[in-house]
This record gives C-alpha cells, structure tokens and sequence, in this order.
C-alpha cells in the first residue's frame, strides 16, 4: 500500500455515527435518530446546506476533553488502515466556543491523541484551526487569541469559503497576523463562491495551499502549476455534494500539466470513506496508472507543510518495494 499524507479533513467530519450515540448517550445529548444506522441514512445530502446542517448539529456530542480524545484516535486508526503517515488536520474551534465548548477543552483533548500519534499510529500530524463563513470574523479572532492563550501548537490557520457572495477580505487581517506569529494559511472555496474568491485567496490571504472546484479555469490551472501551490481534492466529497460534476472534474489534465494535485478525505464519515476509499473513487473514475498514483503519492507530502528533509525522508519511504 501507497503512504500518504491527508491535508484536507476536518476532525469533527470523522464523528461516525456509532461515536455519536456512544458520546450522546454519555452526555445525555438527544439525537433526533433512533439508531446509528437512522444517522448514516441521513447522510444522502441534496444541497452543500444539508450537509452542514446535520455536521454542526451533530457536534453537540462532543463534550469533554475525553470525548475530543477519542474522536482523534478514532479518526487516526482510520488514516492508518486507509495508507496515512502524514495528517494536517483542521477543527472547527470556533464553532465549539459558539456552543459554550472551552478552547482548552476542544485542543487539550485533541492534543492528547495528537501529541501520541507517531507512537500509536505511525502518523505525525499537525492542527490547523478552520474558520467557517457563517460566523463573524470578530468571533474567529477571538478563537485564534483563546488557542494561542490554551499554549496549543498549531500548524495553520484555514478557512471555508463556500457559498456564493461571501469574500475572502474580511480574513486578510488575521491571516496576516497567524502569518506573523510562524503559522501556514490554507483556505477552501466551494464551487458556488466562484472564481474571484479563488483569487482573494491567492492574493490577499496569500493562502499555501487550497482547495477549490473552480480547477477548470485555466488561468487558474497555470497559477497553482507555476507557483507549486497544492492543490486539494475530495473526491467523495465532491461527488456527494456536486453530483455529475465530479466526472467532469480535470485532475488527469491538471496532474499533467504540473498542479500539485493531493487527494484528501474532508469529512469521511459523512462522506462515505477515508483517504483509501477516496483513491478508488478517483483511480476507478479516470482509469489513473500506477504512474499517476505514485505521483498523487508524492504530492500528498510535497503539499504538506514539513520541513525539505522530512519530506524528502517521507517520500523514499512512500511506495513500498
């Protein structure tokens, strides 16, 4: 099996619903389903919205350090089975101090399965804090100072950027300021937030890495080739929430045309697999060669954000003899 790192995938999209009932009936949460099975059915989405409704609906379950714990080691014993040595993984903090969840409940939790993953997994991680549109910036500020305040060691800062009619501006001041204090930028942008947002992104967040549907522009294909900026994509995700869409999707084209292209999870329990399942998906829609997956192997650690010598390590080991 090919190793990996996933560099797109939000840690409360890793809450199965079999997790979900345990942590609600040790909470005393009340899912409005009557088994994990009722749950998983709910996840046949008709729009971008329903998706995020039943996502952040779902995180009142987590509770507790512990239960933050136990949703990271769930999350990396996936990763490990689906071929992931390497995970940069993003959560929703701000939307958990929306719900009254403490910052150093959310990090010390996720911390602690973190913190013991090489050992337990085989997997080094880092933590980016993702930013959802939905809630103001100020709030997302505030979110930034509490994590910086808890002492938790963060890899980036992210943001969503899904709908049509939001922008990318209102986040230049604390994406400079996460820039100034040693912190990578990341951002996604949905297929309804259009190009231009792309754009923002690229120029006024000055973001290292995105993920974007909007790859067939080819100004944009040129761009993200020319200056090596990696490029993720969730197959299972795209399908599931864009439909016919994912078939037209250009990642044999962008593979040759030098993008660093990365395949990556999102939110896998919601999605219908982790990292592995979502190789077959692109593998089995495109017909890749051997070729094309050791080179979608290798990007996964070119885009991640480690030091030149680990990756150069990371990729000799990456394709077994």
């Amino acid at each position: 099996m090919r190793s990996y790192a996933e560099l797109h995938v939000h840690i409360e999209g890793a809450l199965e619903p079999e997790l979900a009932f345990a942590l609600a009936k040790k909470n005393k949460v009340e899912l409005p389903f009557a088994n994990p099975g009722e749950l998983r059915k709910a996840f046949k989405f008709e729009t971008l919205q329903d998706f995020l409704d039943l996502y952040y609906a779902n995180m009142a379950v987590l509770q507790t350090e512990e239960d933050f714990t136990e949703l990271a080691n769930a999350y990396l014993a996936k990763a490990k089975a689906a071929g992931v040595t390497r995970a940069e993984i993003s959560c929703d903090l701000q939307a958990h101090l929306a719900r009254g969840v403490p910052a150093e409940v959310v990090l010390s939790g996720l911390g602690a399965a973190l913190s013991n993953s090489e050992k337990a997994y085989g997997i080094s991680t880092g933590l980016i804090l993702n930013f959802p549109q939905h809630l103001p910036v100020a709030e997302a500020e505030d979110a930034y100072a509490k994590a910086l305040a808890t002492g938790t060691e963060l890899l980036a800062v992210g943001v969503c950027l899904t709908q049509a009619g939001v922008s990318a501006a209102p986040f230049t001041t604390l994406f400079s300021k996460a820039r100034g204090d040693g912190l990578h930028t990341v951002a996604h942008v949905g297929a309804d937030a259009g190009i231009d947002v792309v754009w923002e992104c690229l120029h006024s967040l000055r973001v290292g890495r995105i993920g974007s549907c909007a790859v067939e522009d080819r100004d944009l294909m040129y761009y993200l080739a020319d200056y090596s900026i990696p490029l993720t994509v969730c197959p299972l995700a795209n399908a599931a929430l864009h439909g016919a869409q994912q078939a037209q999707h250009p990642m044999p084209k962008l593979l040759e045309e030098g993008v660093v292209v990365t395949i990556n999870s999102d939110a896998p329990a919601y999605f219908g697999g982790y990292l592995d399942a979502n190789v077959a998906a692109v593998t089995k829609e495109f017909g890749l060669s051997e070729e094309q997956l050791d080179l979608l192997a290798r990007n996964s650690f070119a885009g991640a954000f480690l030091a030149e010598s680990k990756k150069a390590q990371l990729a000799a080991e990456l394709i077994p003899a």
